[in-house]
């Protein structure tokens, strides 16, 4: 029998969830005297945070956004070194309200040519990475580059974020790979199981959804509306881009017109809602017992597990794909950079490459159980916490299959654009569920994307 880790391992559900999304709690904490840890709030973006000239030959300053999510991370990183590198270690981490705090003292720092405020270290959302170390590549250091981390140890799509001109400027911390999660007790009312929805066919689960919502008026799936990440999702499964070449590619790639004329036919036929916002997504349909499925990144996980009624319902399992097959895709994630002014960056890049770096179990455990961050690392994703069955999801060793699933997500072409598409497709769906013509709608919404981008 498995071994139980129970779900209240991920702390706070919202403060995950959210934390994923770039938002935090607004809580702080202060680690004990004498502790490796000293977390402190930040109060106003853009005043002085860390005081990087003065640190002693052992201190690090970090900067992150959520106090239940990815900063127990950095305190169990920060503990894993004290304890087996160096005694003397002590992390001082900055914590921001939320992501965007970050990259506004980025922005704030490279418009005034004073790196001189920034902390050794910055925890960076993977889909901004790109624009911030295009347009400010004065405000990075590559050192990471040249350490001794094993690359191979995580999937190519995760490096991919953190990669620029074919060097690594970045450590990977948590996992965005996409779950699809479903409530078993609702399938079987409808005279289905898990397996039924293990890599089948888009087709195929609206067969399936219809018959749930018959039988029990449950959607068999949702999605945010508003912020809609279904699109994005369902391509990547696909291995297709809603880029090419640095360009929007709506119109004319048919993936993307199968996707989106799928996401409408679901809608129609009642087994997708299409929340109106965050909260009508999270509160009302997956912790309002409106649905019987959830596909998205991971860190959806704490969101679902506050139905403690329904402990022992869910399972999860691979994402659907348009001609059938286990779908694969990721969703959120950041990982962890070294900034210009940082003046021990031997320091810095040892402590990385030792703890997130090397999948350490040390780290990667206590992450996982403090915070419910999930590794990208698979040799952190083998050890004992990570095989342990999750009582909430039927005893499923969830951790160690959502690493492995993230081995196998396809690279696809990023963009730094990719939320200003989002917002665009999503008002395309909502105008063809409306009675718009599909490619008239996706031609509006690439219009907006390419006048956005400036082309």
């Amino acid at each position: 029998m498995k071994k139980q880790i129970l779900s209240a391992v991920l702390v706070t559900a919202m403060a995950a969830s959210l934390g994923a999304c770039g938002s935090s709690s607004s809580s702080s904490s202060t680690a004990a005297s004498g502790s490796t840890v000293t977390t402190t709030e930040s109060t106003s973006s853009g005043a002085a945070k860390a005081d990087v000239a003065n640190e002693d030959e052992h201190t690090l300053s970090v900067e992150a956004w959520d106090a239940n999510f990815n900063i127990p991370a950095l305190e169990a990183a920060a503990a894993d070194y004290k304890k087996n590198v160096d005694p003397d270690f002590n992390l001082n981490i900055i914590q921001e309200s939320q992501s965007s705090d970050i990259e506004d003292q980025i922005t704030l720092a490279a418009s005034s040519g004073d790196y001189s405020q920034l902390p050794d270290i910055v925890l960076f959302q993977d889909h901004y990475f790109h624009k911030y170390v295009t347009d400010y590549p004065d405000a990075w250091s590559d050192a990471i580059n040249s350490s001794s981390i094993d690359w191979s140890d995580f999937g190519q799509e995760k490096l991919s974020y953190s990669q620029y001109n074919d060097e690594h400027w970045g450590v990977p911390v948590d996992n965005g790979t996409c779950i699809a999660a479903y409530r078993t007790d609702l399938l079987q009312e409808a005279g289905y199981t898990i397996d039924d929805l293990k890599g089948c066919s888009w087709d195929k689960f609206d067969e399936i959804g219809k018959a749930v919502y018959a039988k029990t008026g449950k959607y068999l799936l949702c999605m945010d509306g508003d912020g809609n990440d279904l699109p994005y999702i369902m391509l990547q499964a696909e291995g297709v881009s809603q880029f090419k070449d640095g360009k929007a590619n709506f119109v004319d790639n048919d993936t993307m017109v199968q996707v989106i004329n799928m996401i409408v036919k679901l809608q129609k036929d009642n087994v997708l809602y299409l929340a109106n916002d965050w909260s009508d997504y999270t509160n009302q349909a997956i912790q309002g017992d409106m649905v019987a499925g959830v596909i998205n990144g991971n860190w959806i996980i704490p969101t679902i597990e506050q139905v403690t009624a329904n402990s022992g319902k869910w399972e999860i399992t691979t994402l659907p794909t348009l001609k059938g097959g286990d779908g694969y895709a990721s969703n959120g994630g950041s990982s962890l950079y070294i900034t210009s002014n940082c003046k021990k960056t031997d320091l810095a890049v040892d402590f990385l490459s030792k703890t997130f770096g090397a999948g350490s179990t040390e780290t990667y455990d206590a992450a996982l159980k403090n915070g419910g961050v999930i590794t990208c690392s698979t040799k952190a994703g083998k050890s004992d916490v990570y095989q342990q069955g999750v009582a909430y999801f039927n005893n499923q060793p969830i951790y160690a299959q959502i690493v492995e699933m993230g081995t196998h997500v396809k690279v696809v072409e990023q963009s730094d654009y990719h939320y200003d598409a989002r917002t665009q497709v999503a008002a395309a769906i909502q105008n063809i569920i409306n009675g718009a013509d599909t490619k008239s709608a996706l031609q509006d919404a690439q219009d907006q994307v390419d006048f956005t981008m400036g082309g």
